[in-house]
């Protein structure tokens, strides 16, 4: 989610209150009428996506009103559900699978090649194997052929910046930088599956505009 639980308590204290407001929830936003394919696609404003995430998981229980049905994952870092009708991500991608982390919200996407996506979402990987198959071949234990042959899993990790904004400078208040992009990416955790979806992240800055 955009901002994990444990650090609402933080930004109340931080922030004035009327920008502790807009940065957790929009209250004019019903989170129940949210499409999870506008959050997913980063159609969304980071204030409308943290009232909905924390309506997911928390008190509301959105999930169970909207069908949702947890997944036990393979990753402790990403809380998955099952949809009752499959929804169309990425162009041309059906799933019924997403799954929330610390900083946004996936799609779980029946393609083992995430190149593939990220491609049409001109997204490149910044977890390329290049270094470590050179490294390898540096040792003249190996061929490059070898190398590339023993690197059984291709991490891919990429994005897209939708939107970057700081506050600007407001005295000896605290701000607050939220950075929004989309998301390709590829986990063990989950073989053969792509992970497409969007990031909303804020960071916590001192009044010289330094990360807390």
């Amino acid at each position: 989610m955009t901002i994990p639980f444990f650090r609402i308590a933080l930004l109340a204290a931080l922030l004035p209150a009327s920008a502790f407001a807009a940065a957790v929830q929009d209250d004019e936003v019903d989170p129940t009428k949210i499409d999870v394919r506008d959050a997913i696609a980063c159609r969304l404003d980071a204030p409308t996506y943290n009232g909905f995430a924390m309506a997911v998981a928390g008190d509301d229980a959105l999930a169970a009103k909207l069908g949702w049905k947890p997944v036990k994952s393979g990753n402790f870092l990403m809380k998955e559900y099952d949809l009752p009708a499959p929804i169309t991500v990425a162009g041309a991608y059906s799933t019924r699978r997403i799954a929330f982390t610390s900083s946004g919200i996936l799609a779980i996407l029946d393609e083992p090649d995430p190149a593939v996506v990220a491609r049409k979402e001109k997204i490149e990987n910044a977890m390329g194997p290049e270094g470590l198959v050179d490294a390898m071949v540096a040792t003249g234990k190996v061929t490059r052929a070898q190398a590339e042959a023993q690197i059984k899993f291709r991490k891919f990790l990429g994005e897209r910046v939708i939107s970057d904004v700081t506050d600007p400078a407001d005295g000896d208040h605290f701000r607050a930088r939220t950075r929004i992009a989309l998301n390709v990416s590829n986990v063990t955790s989950h073989p053969g599956k792509t992970l497409y979806g969007c990031s909303y992240k804020m960071e916590m800055l001192d009044k010289d505009g330094n990360p807390l």
